[in-house]
Parts: structure tokens; sequence; C-alpha cells
């Protein structure tokens, strides 16, 4: 069994910046795929972006590319999202999600585990 944690979400104003972790327990973390994905109000959840099991692989979203990284401390079982740049747009509960496995995928199907979410609000 995983147990994922997200912490991190809040209110801050277009322009500006958030860092989100993703706290995880239960299996051997440094093996697995970590992605993050968001859900606003009335839409699907979307793929944000995915690092694999080292770090050593990321992937990115068209539409945050350049404004977010995605991190992990494999020794502290946690996964980073920092975001930059912040736009009204990005406002949406922002989730982490485990892959029982190390290729990197955005299709919510593939992983395995998830966080309960984090709100982040950006206002104008």
């Amino acid at each position: 069994q995983v147990q994922l944690v997200e912490s991190g979400g809040g209110l801050v104003q277009a322009g500006g910046s958030l860092r989100l972790s993703c706290a995880a327990s239960g299996r051997t973390f440094s093996m697995y795929t970590i992605g993050w994905f968001r859900q606003a109000p009335g839409k699907e959840r979307e793929f944000v972006a995915a690092t694999s099991g080292s770090g050593g692989s990321t992937s990115y979203a068209d539409s945050v590319k350049g404004r977010v990284t995605i991190s992990r401390d494999n020794a502290k079982n946690t996964v980073y999202l920092q975001m930059n740049s912040l736009k009204p747009e990005d406002t949406a509960v922002y989730y982490c999600a485990l892959r029982l496995g190390t290729m990197l995928y955005a299709a919510t199907t593939y992983y395995d585990y998830w966080g309960q979410g984090s709100q982040v609000t950006v206002s104008s």
C-alpha cells in the first residue's frame, strides 16, 4: 500500500510562485514514476509533469513547460513541483500520483495511487 500526501498549495497572485510537495510512504519510493496532475472545476484531470524513479527523466505538459519544474528527493521520499510565473488558468486542485512502473505517462489510467489533492488558486 502507498500513501501520498500533498502540501504547499494556497492563494497566490498572478506572476507568483508556489512549491508543492508530495510525501510518500509504504513502498520503495525510488523505483517508481511520480506524476503531478491538476483538475479545475468542471474540467477533466490533466497531466502537469512526471519524473522517473531516479529523477533522471522528466516530462511536462506544454501548458506549463518553462514555468514548472518537477524534482524528487528519494532520501526524503518526496517529490516537488516548483511553479513559477503562475497564471489564473493554473488554478486547480493539484494531485500527485505514483505509477508502479518506470515509464513516464501522461494518462491518469497508468497511475496506481493518488494523493488527496492540494488547492492552488491564482488571483489576477
